[in-house]
């Protein structure tokens, strides 16, 4: 049996051991497989490729097909693609993850966000237009929960502007943006 017949069997301690083993021989197969009408055959597919992705052969290719696979139907696949396009650290990801942060799953939406997290410096700007100019509350506590835990000293202007949100969640992350990065207000009455 070939790695691909574990990675589709069904039977997930089987497809979890045939991960070690994909290479890049195996992407135009992982390419149909995320065609297929089957959720978990999709879902392995998306698996296999985070795996390859990590691969320095396969990552540009894999990081692509990836990126086609954050907006498939079922959210179990669109989740598992989300989370794989952060840990690739893939800078290509940003807008389709900033999309994501609206979705109406709150925990697609969290996944997202860490993704971005993962991701790191290239998202900071991304996420700073997403906190001054979204119009959707989730989406700015996502963009602020994300620019609080990178860090990055560029996003403190927007965070200190965000203290002053209608959302309480947006005040709370920026303000722990602000907090972590030592630029934090001290509260007192005159």
């Amino acid at each position: 049996m070939t790695n691909l017949d574990d990675l589709f069997s069904g039977d997930d301690a089987r497809a979890h051991a045939a991960l070690d083993a994909i290479d890049a021989t195996h992407l135009p197969a992982l390419v149909d497989a995320l065609a297929s009408g089957d959720t978990d055959t999709r879902w392995w597919a998306v698996r296999a490729l985070a795996a390859l992705a990590r691969l320095p052969d396969g990552r540009v290719t894999a990081t692509r097909v990836l990126l086609s696979a954050a907006a498939d139907p079922d959210s179990e696949v669109r989740t598992a693609a989300l989370f794989a396009l952060g840990e690739c650290r893939a800078p290509e990801a940003v807008t389709p993850l900033l999309f994501a942060l609206g979705d109406h799953s709150l925990y697609i939406a969290r996944i997202a966000a860490d993704a971005l997290i993962h991701i790191g410096s290239p998202a900071v700007l991304a996420l700073v237009r997403a906190l001054e100019q979204d119009a959707s509350p989730q989406v700015r506590a996502n963009a602020a929960r994300a620019l609080a835990l990178i860090g990055d000293q560029s996003a403190i202007p927007a965070l200190f502007h965000a203290l002053d949100d209608d959302s309480m969640m947006v005040q709370h992350w920026a303000e722990e943006g602000l907090e972590r990065m030592g630029v934090g207000q001290i509260y007192f009455k005159p």
